[in-house]
């Protein structure tokens, strides 16, 4: 896999320093002597949006478009390289909620189970692709079309770092693109990736060894001496 012009808004983080307690608070820590009044506000909204949904209500879609779909759009490109391609996914993916929202059972939050489908979707069309590939034995296709790509790093850094996430598992890439570049929780991408909590957890750990030890400079002889 080449390099996947990624979207990234740099710097990724992926320094081996242990994040300060509290970097990433969970709803339900926000305060400890009562409930949590922008979660509350969520669930609120989230609920409201799967009941439109589930009626029909169009102004339930463009809402839920409005809310989330420039972030769709954005885990899709990160995942697919490409942003006609990502289009294509958010798409087929309202599409696809509209045909199963009857089988929404809200065991998880309706905005993670319509971020599963945005997934999943990428990783159909990630697989068509692969078999089209084989098919036409086409090397010109082995790169994905490069993106425009958020400034603040270097390019050299950029390029480096692509390389070395384009060499992660499929899961370690994912959860890292998903927690450290989208924000997500790891709850949200156990959601989505249909894994535990821990899973992701510890799938976001060695994906962070990984690309570190891609990463940094080899020692040279003389440092190792001493």
């Amino acid at each position: 896999m080449g390099t996947m012009g990624l979207a990234l808004p740099w710097k990724a983080r992926i320094s081996s320093t242990p994040r300060e307690r509290g970097t990433r608070v969970e709803p339900s820590e926000h305060f400890a002597g009562g409930p949590n009044p922008a979660a509350m506000d969520a669930v609120s909204e989230d609920a409201a949006l799967a009941a439109g949904c589930r009626s029909g209500d169009l102004r339930a879609y463009e809402r839920l478009y409005a809310m989330h779909g420039a972030r769709m759009k954005n885990v899709a490109r990160n995942v697919l390289g490409s942003a006609v391609d990502a289009e294509d996914a958010v798409q087929e993916t309202f599409l696809k909620v509209q045909r199963s929202i009857a089988g929404f059972r809200g065991q998880s939050s309706f905005v993670t189970w319509t971020y599963r489908i945005l997934i999943n979707t990428c990783y159909d069309a990630r697989r068509s692709r692969l078999r089209k590939r084989e098919v036409a034995n086409d090397d010109s296709a082995e790169t994905p079309r490069p993106e425009p790509r958020a400034p603040g790093a270097h390019p050299s850094l950029r390029m480096a770092l692509e390389r070395a996430l384009a060499k992660l598992t499929q899961h370690q890439r994912d959860v890292f693109l998903l927690y450290e570049v989208e924000g997500f929780r790891h709850a949200e991408i156990a959601g989505m990736l249909e894994m535990t909590e821990t899973a992701s957890k510890n799938t976001l750990f060695q994906a962070k060894k990984n690309l570190r030890q891609m990463l940094e400079p080899p020692r040279s002889s003389g440092a190792e001496k001493r």
